[in-house]
């Protein structure tokens, strides 16, 4: 299969230019943002071009649907309020090219298909999650994100989608190349990772409500301080972690929103984002429970209404055999001696995929380890590499 991997770069640069941060390679690309829908019209071209059915689904999704069964490729192109340029575009693109060339060259066609929200503006890989029934569509559209725009709300904005989902039955299987967002292959000469599992996720928020008062007149003692109530959660709860948690556990208050957000005026309110991450289903409950007997102490201690959104999550996984063997055949013959096997820390939408097919997932390495900022990237050669072993798992497959 003639590979063409200056149209493959060509393609992932291009698709760059829809959300532009103007700094560095950055893009700022979120689920149904003006680049976002632009970025999925451009890609529903490109499908067309090499002879694909485009099918968008009513979540967003974009799919380019071979005729018949076939082998699905993709990731997503939605990115992060200041994300890198790469992340799940590399796998579209990647499976873009693939498509093309096997197009070109008359083989057996594979479908193609850029997920909406993985990165989660409204939910936890929300365009897979509905696709695989994780999340039922109505539960969807009433997700809001920080500004409190619904799913519906911003899914009316982008046209040309359809009433129906695709028939997940029209695939064999599922692969996903992605950028590996962590430092393990950086610093080595490793230029491909296959996938062994997905960690599980837990994600809610939580709301502390004290009282708002004069910063200048009302003493320490007599204060119901919100900032100060998830200031002492913080600490605590990092303390109370660390006979549950291993190495690999990972935790994160990502978002904060404090009420009313004045120097002069001690807080009322706090609503903050709780995130946990594990490859271990039992740790991820028990994580769980230390935080919210954690977040209840504190609410006590502070004097604090205490509230919670949706427990929002995914379990962990394990990839598919069959799909990995055909990944590290390719990854020898491709990378002899520069792969290898590795669990993956970040969340995907393979993890939804995987309730409805078997799935895979390969990586390439990513600079300094960092993802989900401006400064994301990845030395070209080794995006070429994994280009490589990926197109070569599909000839063995189909």
């Amino acid at each position: 299969m003639p590979l063409n991997p200056q149209r493959f770069l060509e393609s992932l640069h291009h698709l760059r230019s829809f959300g532009a941060s103007g700094v560095g390679k950055g893009v700022v690309r979120p689920a149904f943002s003006a680049p976002d829908i632009d970025a999925r019209a451009w890609l529903a071209d490109q499908l067309r071009a090499c002879g694909l059915e485009v099918h968008v689904d009513p979540a967003g999704s974009v799919f380019g649907l071979a005729e018949g069964q076939s082998l699905l490729l993709g990731s997503h192109t939605d990115s992060q309020p200041e994300g890198g340029w790469l992340d799940g575009a590399l796998g579209v693109m990647a499976a873009l090219e693939i498509a093309r060339a096997r197009f070109e060259d008359g083989l057996t066609p594979v479908s193609v298909v850029s997920f909406q929200d993985e990165e989660g503006r409204f939910g936890v890989t929300t365009g897979s999650a509905i696709w695989s029934g994780t999340l039922d569509l109505a539960g969807a559209d009433a997700l809001t994100d920080q500004s409190g725009v619904t799913f519906a709300q911003a899914r009316a904005l982008m046209g040309g989608k359809r009433e129906e989902f695709v028939d997940p039955s029209r695939f064999t299987s599922f692969i996903e190349m992605h950028i590996e967002q962590g430092p393990v292959m950086d610093g080595t000469t490793d230029v491909v990772g296959i996938v062994t599992d997905i960690v599980g996720i837990r994600d809610m928020n939580i709301t502390l409500e004290g009282q708002q008062n004069h910063a200048g007149t009302t003493p320490m003692a007599l204060r119901r301080d919100a900032f100060q109530a998830l200031s002492g959660f913080n600490a605590m709860l990092n303390d109370r972690l660390r006979n549950v948690v291993t190495r690999q556990s990972v935790w994160t208050i990502g978002h904060v929103s404090l009420h009313p957000n004045a120097s002069s005026i001690v807080p009322g309110k706090v609503t903050f984002s709780m995130q946990w991450r594990d490859g271990d289903l039992d740790r991820l409950v028990r994580m769980e429970m230390v935080i919210r007997e954690t977040v209840n102490d504190i609410a006590e201690t502070y004097g604090m209404e205490l509230s919670y959104g949706p427990l929002l999550g995914l379990e962990p996984v394990a990839m598919d055999l069959q799909l990995r063997a055909a990944l590290e055949a390719s990854a020898d013959e491709c990378a002899q001696g520069q792969w290898r096997k590795m669990p993956s820390g970040a969340l995907h939408d393979a993890t939804n995929v995987s309730a409805l097919m078997p799935a895979a997932m390969l990586f390439v390495p990513s600079i300094n380890g960092i993802s989900h900022a401006f400064e994301e990237d990845t030395d070209e050669a080794d995006l070429v590499a994994g280009l490589r072993v990926l197109a070569g798992a599909v000839a063995r497959l189909i």
